[in-house]
């Protein structure tokens, strides 16, 4: 079973619906549940809480192919819209640990999760509030 924070969905069908008729890719990361005040999980349980922005450092990545707007090794999901309805993982999809993908109309019935193989995972979303994200 997967878990994601209910802002955290809203935000990526609101960024896919501005970005239709293009796809949108977004790299997520996730927060131990024991982080994330009111949950009843187990403390190590990973939730998705957290996206980064797909044009953070893209002038860096264009030019010498370097994506510094995603810290190394912190994404364990990617999110990726499919304007055109299909609600699968597809061999054009970003293969990552886990692949959430969302289709029009951009509601919470419109998106799903896969592992990598492409095996659909069941996925709560949790009304909750993820912690604060400090900077360094």
């Amino acid at each position: 079973m997967l878990y994601a924070t209910e802002g955290l969905v809203q935000t990526l069908l609101r960024l896919a619906s501005e970005r239709d008729p293009d796809e949108a890719t977004i790299s997520l990361a996730v927060t131990p549940a024991g982080e994330i005040p009111d949950t009843d999980l187990d403390p190590e349980t990973p939730v998705f809480t957290h996206f980064y922005l797909p044009s953070a450092g893209s002038s860096v990545n264009a030019v010498f192919g370097v994506d510094l707007g995603t810290p190394p090794g912190q994404t364990q999901g990617r999110f990726v819209s499919h304007p055109q309805g299909d609600l699968r993982l597809s061999q054009r999809d970003d293969f990552h640990e886990i692949i959430f993908i969302a289709v029009p109309p951009w509601t919470q019935d419109s998106i799903a999760a896969f592992d990598r193989t492409g095996h659909e995972q069941e996925l709560t979303i949790l009304d909750v509030e993820p912690p604060e994200e400090q900077t360094p």
